[in-house]
């Protein structure tokens, strides 16, 4: 990478020198500003402000941990006087209904957290900052929703050649058809937006802003400019690193559901290689979120008409 000019716009700018002075006016040397001085009367033009970066990250965390410390105190306090005739039990923790709607508890206080705490940080609103360009969704829905046709396809390629377990604890949870409609409205809305958010929205961005960061520092390299729309730009070794982080992460989080079996590791590891390609590529968070839906869409779609309507569970 090449250095930019003197005068980028990024890079500190500093009164013209003496020497400077006098090639353009012998004169006026004696009344030229010394440079010493020249940052007090000249701002400087600062570094692009890349969002979300790490330090964004950590605070949504908090605000997750946060958010999670309450539920775990309104499930408490709910259990001690058995409101609603809730109380801790074995069965509780595998029931579906109950999980789903902790869990969107959980989603919907850290959003509400986020929505006021990020656009006073960032000067720009939520969705702005996270890159969201609805209208790039909007435009190219066939595509991205043939790019979650083709992850669809990938996932039937590896439940041929890497079958999951039988009895995983996802498939536990789902018992009857109430249970699995409920599961497939949370699939294709909650489920892929908050994901999304987390994943490819904080995540994703935060990491390929370190891994550029610490290039700069390393090579003693400026940064790269922002985009058009404020947007950070990232190098391609950055956007491959952070990608594979995020999309091991995003695999973990979901392993356990699937009894940690390699084979849907892979494919999960593999839809998030994808997903953060589109996040990428179009610089819309909405893009990925929507192949995300799409995917989730057709995978309970395709249960959905197999079992005709989920009356399997009925058996």
């Amino acid at each position: 990478m090449t250095n930019p000019p003197e005068d980028h716009p990024y890079e500190l700018s500093i009164a013209p020198s003496q020497e400077s002075a006098a090639a353009a006016d012998p004169q006026a040397v004696d009344a030229a500003e010394p440079p010493l001085f020249a940052s007090f009367t000249q701002p400087p033009v600062l570094r692009p402000k890349r969002i979300p970066h790490m330090g964004h990250l950590l605070l949504l965390l908090v605000m997750l941990l946060g958010a999670l410390l309450v539920l775990g105190v309104a499930l408490a306090i709910a259990a001690f006087v058995h409101l609603f005739g809730w109380q801790f039990t074995p069965k509780a923790a595998t029931n579906i209904g109950f999980n789903l709607a902790a869990e969107a508890i959980l989603y919907l206080v850290t959003f509400a957290l986020a929505l006021v705490v990020f656009p006073v940080l960032w000067h720009k609103s939520y969705f702005s900052g996270l890159q969201w360009n609805g209208q790039i969704a909007r435009e190219r829905f066939w595509m991205l929703f043939a790019i979650a046709l083709g992850c669809f396809g990938l996932a039937g390629l590896d439940e041929y050649l890497l079958p999951g377990p039988t009895n995983a604890p996802i498939e536990k949870m789902i018992n009857s058809p109430a249970a699995a409609w409920v599961m497939f409205a949370f699939g294709v809305t909650m489920a892929p937006f908050f994901e999304e958010m987390f994943f490819r929205g904080f995540l994703l961005p935060a990491l390929a802003t370190a891994t550029d960061w610490i290039a700069e520092k390393l090579r003693r390299t400026p940064s790269l400019p922002l985009d058009v729309d404020g947007g950070p730009q990232w190098s391609l070794p950055a956007m491959a690193i952070a990608s594979i982080i995020t999309s091991l992460l995003f695999a973990l989080l979901h392993s356990a559901q699937q009894g940690h079996a390699i084979g849907p590791f892979l494919l999960l590891v593999a839809v998030s290689l994808i997903l953060c390609a589109v996040r990428l590529q179009t610089r819309s968070l909405a893009a990925s979120t929507l192949v995300h839906a799409s995917y989730n869409f057709l995978i309970f779609a395709i249960e959905l008409a197999a079992t005709g309507g989920f009356r399997h569970f009925n058996k």
